[in-house]
């Protein structure tokens, strides 16, 4: 079996530690506060800093995606090592960063034919984008092929969710994903809105009024997801995501752990710069996909 090397880009928000420990590439977003100064996600700036300037500073920052340029720069030194590549992307409803890599990728099979690369929509983001990034890299070390890995990916990141809240309405609303209205409406209340995403989109749950019922909440859309289809919480993998409040998602982890009769699977993720501009610093949510070896 030829070898094949797993890239993702930086939305995935995977914990330092797994990448390291599996050998997994990130391709970059980038973020500006100006409009003329861009950094990369990661490398150039890092989650505590950009979350500094968002609260201390009030601006709204803007992301730019990975280049075609950038793939390429990415993924041609794993082809000249005879490997093949499987990158998989933040939701093509979110970013033109899957559309980048797709060129990448025909751009590089005119110049090495033989090459595989695989290119997938994750249908998610942040730790939904990464644990279904994570069942990958476990194919792949179980002895999966790049094609295995590519077709079974593509038939259980529809099990994925994230459950959330964010503690304000405002940068989902500067992002365009609410109205201005809304947002308004919801911060004069102290309405937290609960959110679902699956299957690249955002789905309004319920509002509930006030920041410790919201936290509630998120268990609640949790156990009612495995009581309405029945599945069984040993067969999915679960993590934590949060953006500042780690005391919340303390909490979270030790009522879920409870829930579901184990630890998590994962270490919290860290809402990063690309996924953190839309939710702000207030972000904690449950993130939760089917094994891919579940019967």
């Amino acid at each position: 079996m030829r070898d094949y090397h797993i890239f993702s880009d930086s939305s995935c928000d995977t914990p330092e530690e797994l990448l390291s420990i599996h050998n997994i590439t990130l391709v970059p977003f980038y973020v500006t506060f100006d409009q003329e100064n861009y950094f990369k996600e990661n490398t150039e700036i890092t989650n505590q800093k950009f979350y500094d300037v968002l609260m201390n500073q009030k601006v709204f920052p803007k992301t730019s995606l990975p280049s075609v340029q950038d793939y390429i720069n990415y993924f041609e030194p794993v082809i000249l090592e005879n490997k093949d590549i499987l990158c998989l992307c933040l939701t093509q409803k979110f970013s033109g960063s899957y559309q980048s890599a797709v060129n990448a990728k025909l751009i590089l099979n005119e110049k090495y034919p033989d090459a595989k690369i695989s290119i997938i929509d994750s249908i998610q983001a942040t730790a939904g984008q990464g644990i279904v990034l994570m069942q990958a890299v476990y194919m792949k070390e179980a002895g999966y092929t790049l094609e295995e890995t590519e077709n079974r990916i593509n038939e259980i990141k529809p099990t994925a969710r994230i459950m959330f809240t964010v503690d304000t309405l405002e940068y989902l609303a500067k992002g365009g994903r609410i109205g201005k209205v809304t947002s308004l409406a919801g911060t004069m209340l102290n309405l937290k809105p609960m959110i679902q995403l699956k299957d690249a989109e955002l789905i309004p749950y319920s509002n509930v009024r006030g920041r410790k019922k919201a936290i509630q909440k998120i268990l609640d859309m949790t156990e009612e997801y495995f009581t309405e289809t029945g599945e069984k919480y040993e067969d999915y993998d679960f993590c934590l995501v949060n953006a500042t409040t780690l005391e919340d998602t303390n909490f979270v982890q030790s009522q879920l752990e409870g829930l579901i009769g184990r630890k998590i699977t994962y270490p919290v993720f860290q809402i990063g710069v690309t996924i953190g501009t839309y939710t702000g610093p207030g972000a904690v949510g449950v993130c939760f996909i089917r094994k891919y070896n579940a019967k």
